[in-house]
C-alpha cells in the first residue's frame, strides 16, 4: 500500500509546479493591460490632479462668492445712507430747470416781434442800402432785451433758443443752427408781458432799430399773445470747454 501512494503525490507537486508559471504570466497580462489602458501613466497621479483640480475651482467659486456678498453688501449701505428726500428734491429742482434748459417746450402767455427789411420802394441812390436791411445786432438787441426780461423761453423762426444758440448773418440772410433764414425775422417770447415791454423800451439799441424804423421804413410789428407755444429744442447742442495746456 505504500508504494501505490507514492505515485499521486508527485502528481499533486508536478500539478503546482506547472500552475505557478501560469499565474505568473497571468499577472503580468494585467500589468501590461493596466499600462496600456493608461497610456504609460501613473492612474493614480492622475486620479491626484483631477482631485487637486477639483479642489482649486471650488475654492475660486468660494472666493467669488465671497466677493458677490460684499458688493451688494455695499451696494445696500449706499442705499440706506442716501437719503431719499434729498433725491426728491433734487429731482424737483431738475424739473424746474428744464424749462429754461431748452429741452421741453413752453406754452404761455407772451409777445411776438416780427423784423421786417424796409420796402424796395424805399430804396435809393443817397441811402446807404444797409440802412434798409435787417441786421443780426437788431434781432441780438430785441432776444437780448426779452431774455433780460427775465422770459421763459424764446424762439427764433420757430426754433428755440438756448444759451449756445448763435446767431449769424450771411448776406441777406440770418443762419440759425446752421439753417439760413430770410425776413421777416419772428421771435416769440414767453413771460411776464408787462417786464418784456419794459425791458425792450430800457433797452438802447432798441430804441435805435425804431428809429430807423421811423427814418427808413424798416418793418416793426409788436403783439401781445394771451398764449405762445415755444417748442422744444430740437438739436444736438455743441458744448464747447476750456482744456488745460499739457
Amino acid at each position: 500500500m505504500s508504494e501505490s501512494a507514492k505515485p499521486p503525490r508527485r502528481h499533486r507537486r508536478t500539478s503546482w509546479r506547472l500552475a505557478v508559471p501560469l499565474v505568473t504570466v497571468f499577472a503580468g497580462g494585467l500589468f501590461v493591460t493596466s499600462a496600456i489602458s493608461s497610456d504609460g501613466t501613473d492612474l493614480r497621479s492622475e486620479n491626484s490632479d483631477v482631485d487637486q483640480l477639483v479642489r482649486e475651482r471650488a475654492a475660486n467659486v468660494e472666493e467669488l462668492r465671497d466677493e458677490v456678498s460684499g458688493v451688494r453688501e455695499a451696494n445696500r449701505e449706499l442705499a440706506n445712507s442716501v437719503d431719499q428726500q434729498s433725491v426728491v428734491k433734487q429731482r424737483e429742482n431738475a424739473e424746474d430747470l428744464m424749462p429754461t434748459t431748452g429741452f421741453t417746450e413752453v406754452v404761455g402767455p407772451g409777445m411776438r416781434i416780427a423784423l421786417d427789411d424796409a420796402p424796395r420802394e424805399s430804396d435809393s441812390d443817397d441811402v446807404d442800402p444797409n440802412l434798409l436791411v435787417v441786421h443780426q445786432q437788431d434781432i441780438q438787441a430785441f432776444v437780448n432785451a426779452l431774455w433780460a426780461s427775465g422770459a421763459e423761453a424764446i424762439s427764433l423762426q420757430g426754433q428755440r433758443l438756448i444759451s449756445t444758440t448763435g446767431i449769424k448773418c450771411v448776406g441777406n440772410t440770418v443762419v440759425l443752427d446752421g439753417v439760413p433764414y430770410a425776413p421777416p425775422y419772428v421771435i416769440e417770447a414767453v413771460g411776464d408781458v408787462t417786464e418784456m415791454e419794459n425791458a425792450l423800451n430800457a433797452a438802447n439799441a432798441v430804441n435805435v432799430y425804431k428809429d430807423y424804423v421811423e427814418k427808413y421804413d424798416l418793418g416793426l410789428t409788436q403783439e401781445v399773445k394771451t398764449e405762445i407755444e415755444i417748442p422744444a429744442y430740437r438739436n444736438t447742442p455743441d458744448l464747447q470747454y476750456a482744456e488745460p495746456v499739457a
